[in-house]
């Protein structure tokens, strides 16, 4: 398998404050790679010198063996993106704003096929304002799919799901996985990552504190439980003391 996400010893700060300090990690195609941290900890900016939005100050990073800035224009019609803070008009319809997305691409995915893959076809005609959470983040997915990617990322994805509509997208999630599509999940939910993840990498301070499998996170710490292994190598368990 060869990788589709290529960072080395990527530097960034704002204003002389370092962001990330020599971040260096590897996805392959076909793998599911969860990006783990507290608020502030240089996840969003990593995600952003990847897709080329943001400069990066020194090191080197590739995207499908490209240069995400340099190259965005081929990198647009590859990449499948999903963030938390995704808004649209409550009174859009499905079909409105799947047509819009399909218009971006050249070679685009019949959406129809993927609203019927991720079983909400029947909400064509509806209006976004009326889709459960579910619904609404399976549609993601499929605005994420639409361009036909090789590789994706999604941030934040099963935030407020209830527990079965979380598995129902994991299920879908691991669909993805089997064709041969990368996937980069921010993900605050130690089940999902632990469902989900080939590997993980965790962020502290701009500073990569473990990379590797989960397996290897909870055999190298302390504890048996990735949440209480997560919270280890993050600090945050010490910044929850005496709460």
């Amino acid at each position: 398998m060869e990788n589709v996400i290529e960072v080395k010893n990527l530097k960034k700060s704002f204003n002389n404050h370092q962001v990330l300090n020599n971040v260096s990690i590897s996805v392959k195609n076909g793998e599911i790679f969860g990006l783990l941290g507290a608020n502030g900890a240089g996840k969003s900016t990593l995600i952003d010198c990847i897709l080329g939005t943001k400069n990066i100050d020194s090191g080197t990073v590739a995207l499908l063996g490209m240069n995400p800035i340099k190259e965005r224009k081929k990198l647009f019609e590859k990449v499948g993106v999903q963030f938390q803070e995704t808004k649209y008009p409550d009174k859009m319809l499905v079909y409105e704003l799947c047509e819009e997305t399909e218009s971006l691409y050249k070679e685009a995915l019949n959406y129809k096929e993927l609203l019927k893959t991720f079983g909400i076809y029947e909400k064509t005609n509806s209006p976004i304002s009326e889709l459960s959470g579910g619904q609404k983040q399976k549609l993601f997915i499929v605005l994420a799919l639409i361009p036909n990617p090789k590789v994706m990322f999604l941030d934040e994805l099963t935030t407020g799901l209830d527990p079965k509509a979380r598995r129902e997208v994991w299920k879908a999630l691991q669909k993805l996985k089997n064709q041969g599509i990368a996937i980069f999940l921010v993900s605050h939910y130690m089940d999902e990552v632990e469902k989900l993840c080939d590997k993980i990498a965790i962020l502290k301070n701009g500073k990569i504190c473990f990379y590797g499998t989960v397996q290897e996170a909870i055999k190298q710490s302390p504890y048996e439980k990735l949440e209480d292994t997560y919270l280890w190598y993050s600090g945050e368990e010490e910044s929850n003391e005496g709460i």
